[in-house]
């Protein structure tokens, strides 16, 4: 959705924002009794229409129930702004707030920013391993700090155009790499100029949601090694993924015309999406996607993303990320901001109600198995990828969303044919992040 927009953007501005001058934040209270009157405010990023309607009936049920509490809601916040109040503390901050970036959980949870929720779920005897699945949990915590929980999740997978399989003979989605490269060259047509007029697979990293993380989690890689430094140069499966993306690349007609064809897509979010024009026969993307793809004119399915041939057992894998929400560590409220937070994540009939309504992933296990959960196919599909034992999110870290920026900007020059040699830029490229961590930790 727009929102995921919003949240790369956000990255950077956020990460130099909470990492000067954040070491101590202004210090709040849980010594609070949650069932006295309050009203508590609660800093969140959803701005469509919606998205906001769907929240603000989340609060209406929780009010409801905790009729002692009142939530004051304000949207369209980014992390920057986050960040700013909670170092500024004071009346006006939120005592509970939300993020799109997952990325930055690791400069919460050491900045002290957020507040640790595990005695909170102690006190109140939330099982996280009960209600959470695992990734979800490694994806809100750092280093045995769980401040934050996961209010829905994304998840990545495959969006495919089923005439045009019907047109060229495939019969089923690829389930492994060297299928992607073969259907994507089937796939493929050309006009008679010598331009395209479809692509198979664009794996182009600039490419709407391409980010080259969420490919590259089909491989299950390991960025950082047990002494926390960086390891992509020692990791087997970034070579490989590189040089599948190189050759994806090459069997379409190389990267100057693939690069041409995509800067004359529509923009994402509109009716101009490359996908849903057929222009693309594949595309990877989120679970939102189905909800823009209404006015097709094709038929059109989803499915996982294929994986490296050599692990064939892994297919149904796919890259996770989500919403995180947190309760701020100014807030001499946070006995009833838990009551929130608790609500909105662990409640089995919340998340299924706020998943249906912005077609997002429900972020508990109770949920995922709802029967009251969307029966759309092309959803559920997504549900099967969250649910998978071999899906991944990305590590957090101290220095937030950096490293991923960094590892962006090298799979660009990459993929542009800049990079000649390959392991010496990996090196190059570990060394960067290990310096941009160690300057996050003074």
């Amino acid at each position: 959705m727009p929102r995921k927009l919003a949240a790369l953007a956000s990255v950077l501005s956020a990460g130099a924002l909470l990492l000067t001058g954040c070491a101590n934040p202004s210090t709040g209270s849980a010594e609070d009794d949650p069932s006295k009157p309050v009203t508590l405010k609660f800093w969140h990023g959803w701005s469509e229409e919606s998205e906001v309607k769907a929240i603000d009936a989340s609060i209406a049920r929780f009010e409801k129930l905790h009729p002692n509490i009142k939530v004051k809601a304000t949207g369209n916040v980014t992390d920057a702004t986050v960040n700013q109040a909670l170092r500024a503390g004071g009346n006006d901050a939120p005592d509970v707030v939300s993020s799109f970036t997952t990325n930055n959980v690791g400069q919460y949870c050491s900045s002290g920013m957020w507040v640790d929720l595990n005695p909170f779920m102690k006190k109140t005897g939330l099982d996280k391993a009960k209600v959470f699945p695992k990734t979800l949990l490694d994806y809100t915590s750092y280093e045995g700090d769980q401040c934050a929980l996961p209010l829905l999740a994304d998840a990545y997978g495959m969006y495919y155009n089923k005439d045009a399989f019907a047109e060229v003979g495939i019969k089923r989605p690829p389930r492994t790499m060297s299928e992607l490269r073969r259907d994507a060259v089937k796939l493929t047509k050309r006009t008679k100029s010598g331009g395209y007029q479809r692509v198979g697979f664009m794996p182009n990293f600039r490419l709407y949601q391409n980010s080259p993380d969420r490919l590259f989690a089909q491989w299950g890689p390991s960025y950082f090694g047990k002494d926390g430094k960086a390891r992509l140069a020692k990791e087997k499966a970034a070579k490989e993924f590189y040089a599948t993306t190189r050759e994806l690349i090459r069997s379409q007609g190389g990267y100057g015309p693939l690069e041409t064809f995509r800067t004359s897509f529509g923009d994402e979010m509109s009716s101009q999406n490359a996908f849903l024009t057929g222009k693309l026969a594949m595309h990877m993307d989120g679970e939102w996607r189905g909800l823009f793809m209404k006015g097709a004119k094709f038929k059109w399915g989803t499915a996982p993303l294929p994986v490296p041939d050599d692990r064939p057992e892994t297919y149904g894998r796919g890259y996770l990320t989500g919403t995180v929400v947190g309760i701020a560590h100014s807030s001499t409220h946070q006995n009833a901001a838990w009551e929130l937070v608790k609500f909105l994540t662990a409640d089995t009939d919340q998340v299924v109600a706020f998943a249906n309504a912005i077609h997002n992933v429900p972020s508990t296990k109770a949920a995922l198995t709802s029967p009251k959960l969307d029966s759309d196919p092309t959803f559920r599909a997504f549900l099967d990828i969250a649910q998978n034992r071999y899906s991944t999110a990305l590590p957090p870290s101290i220095n937030g969303g950096q490293y991923v920026t960094s590892q962006q900007d090298f799979s660009y020059g990459v993929e542009a044919g800049k990079v000649h040699d390959l392991d010496a830029g990996l090196r190059k490229l570990d060394d960067e992040i290990d310096a941009d961590n160690l300057q996050a930790q003074n």
